[in-house]
């Protein structure tokens, strides 16, 4: 069960993870109001990062249950503990800025370095890419 269960658990987060960001939040963007779409996209990022926290936390005991310390010598362990850090940030630190945000945000452009909220878009954007690319390799080396 336990095998299973990992596996069903990796594919929703990672494969939800592509998904959503690169599938449906640019086809959102394209189909619908950039304010719609904006909230849409956010609630998914939102789910997809509270079951990457269900994942993450499992799949890191899995693998130290399954290899003990041995866990810590290898790549998997260190790639979930990577895309784990990659969620907690967003959805504790960058998602609920952005929401803070948002409300008081103006047309007005801003600078790169101000703090605003492109500027937090474009962070979140990164770290999810970096999560994305994380569980790639996740993927890409169960195969060995």
């Amino acid at each position: 069960m336990g095998n299973g269960l990992k596996n069903v658990l990796t594919t929703l987060w990672i494969g939800g993870m592509w998904i959503i960001g690169m599938v449906v939040a640019p086809a959102l963007f394209t189909s619908l109001d950039k304010a719609v779409a904006g909230m849409v996209a956010g609630k998914l990022f939102h789910v997809i990062g509270w079951i990457g926290i269900v994942a993450g936390v499992f799949l890191a005991i899995w693998w130290i249950w399954t290899d003990g310390l041995r866990a810590f010598q290898g790549l998997r362990l260190w790639l979930v503990l990577g895309m784990l850090l990659c969620t907690l940030i967003n959805q504790f630190a960058i998602f609920p800025l952005i929401a803070e945000l948002k409300p008081a945000v103006s047309n007005a452009a801003e600078g790169m370095f101000g703090g605003g909220l492109a500027q937090w878009h474009t962070i979140s954007s990164l770290i999810y890419l970096l999560q994305s690319v994380l569980g790639l390799v996740y993927i890409w080396s169960s195969e060995r």
